[in-house]
């Protein structure tokens, strides 16, 4: 059987990689500008950045919800809204040029992107059986980065002629046309076991919902405190983040597919420790090592090992009953989003203490990670069928 023709010959597949390429092209516009905007137009300092970034992650603490709007609206028409809100978001950036403003847009922007999260990682592992879904789950994040790519050398390009609050409008009236399109479309596979609409909380999934916790907490370590020590420290401009973001997204675009193969091959818990041992030393370098060239180095080899998380969801997959797969991927966006509300807030006034504790606190996150992925099992084959 060939397997690259059996799932992207599935609806929902391609349903879902429609979605997948909208949020990116919303998400890495908006993440591109940000900083910039932010420091440049808006004037906002770290304090300021800290309270932004923490605003933006309370939508994902809060995807809970998603079980109970399910009740009243199909799962696949729920995550082509969350696109559309999330371009509402992009959009209205550039309409409020204003840390009031800021924090607005962002949670109008940050509440469709979670949403499609939850829901694109839910459809994702109920369409796609545990020997699939490692290159399924890798097939968005290459398309994600290709896509990643093509915004960074759009913004490349016409940043130099266009005032950013025009960039904000053209990448949100992208997702909104997108979005409202996917709305006329209809993938449901109807054989496919009805998923539980209520929260669940199971012992047996402890080890999914630890990992989720630390890892949203390493998250925002890279995505609020890296990007903003290149701007803030090291006078980074937004053509200079933009190559780093397309080289990141180039390596994440080659690494993909074969970290699908690496999980099947070698199994989640091998995968997850070589990603937390790595991590470890990254943060010690961003806190430890006071060198513009360092920092743009670990920020790529920071980036190297996002692709890894796929494991965490792989792992889950092996271990959930089929009808959990909806309220527990939601549980999961929760619990990754606990710290994630928390960190950038507090970091931000560490941050203006010293720089460096949010990276030291990212070190010992990592060594956490590290450990507790020693406590995930499951069953490593090697199959040259859909390893090829």
């Amino acid at each position: 059987m060939n397997t690259y023709r059996t799932y992207r010959e599935n609806l929902m597949y391609r349903y879902l990689l429609l979605l997948v390429v909208a949020s990116a092209i919303g998400f890495q516009g908006w993440r591109t500008l940000f900083n910039n905007y932010a420091v440049d137009v808006v004037g906002v300092n770290g304090f300021q950045i800290g309270v932004i970034q923490s605003v933006r992650e309370i939508p994902g603490f809060l995807t809970f919800f998603v079980i109970y709007l399910l009740l009243v609206i199909k799962e696949h028409r729920f995550a082509a809204l969350s696109i559309v809100m999330l371009g509402g978001g992009v959009f209205m950036a550039g309409i409020f040029p204003s840390f009031g403003g800021l924090i607005f847009t962002t949670v109008v922007m940050s509440v469709g992107f979670h949403f499609f999260e939850t829901t694109n990682q839910s459809l994702s592992l109920q369409y796609f059986d545990h020997t699939r879904i490692p290159r399924v789950l890798a097939s968005f994040k290459s398309y994600g980065a290709l896509t990643n790519i093509t915004v960074g050398a759009v913004i490349w390009g016409i940043s130099h002629y266009l005032p950013m609050q025009d960039l904000f409008y053209l990448f949100g009236g992208i997702l909104v046309l997108v979005g409202l399109f996917a709305l006329t479309r209809d993938p449901v596979d109807k054989t496919k076991p009805p998923q539980q609409r209520k929260l669940i909380l199971r012992k047996k999934y402890w080890l999914f919902y630890t990992l989720n916790f630390l890892a949203g907490a390493r998250r925002q370590i890279f995505v609020v405190f890296a990007i903003f020590l290149l701007v803030e420290k090291y006078g980074f401009s937004v053509q200079h983040i933009t190559i780093l973001f397309v080289l990141n997204n180039i390596m994440t675009f080659f690494l993909s597919p074969q970290v699908a193969k690496a999980i099947h091959r070698f199994g989640e818990r091998t995968m997850l420790t070589v990603e937390y041992a790595s991590l470890l030393l990254v943060f010690l370098g961003y806190g430890l090592i006071e060198d513009k060239n360092f920092a743009t180095a670990m920020y790529l080899v920071d980036n190297l090992f996002f692709s890894f998380s796929i494991a965490i969801n792989t792992y889950f997959q092996k271990k959930a009953d089929p009808k959990d797969i909806a309220p527990s991927m939601a549980v999961g966006f929760t619990i990754n989003h606990i710290m994630a509300v928390i960190i950038p807030v507090f970091g931000g006034l560490l941050w203006m203490y010293n720089w460096r504790i949010p990276f030291i606190a990212g070190a010992g996150i990592a060594l956490t990670s590290l450990i507790f992925a020693q406590f995930v099992k499951t069953p490593v084959a090697i199959n040259k069928a859909t390893d090829g």
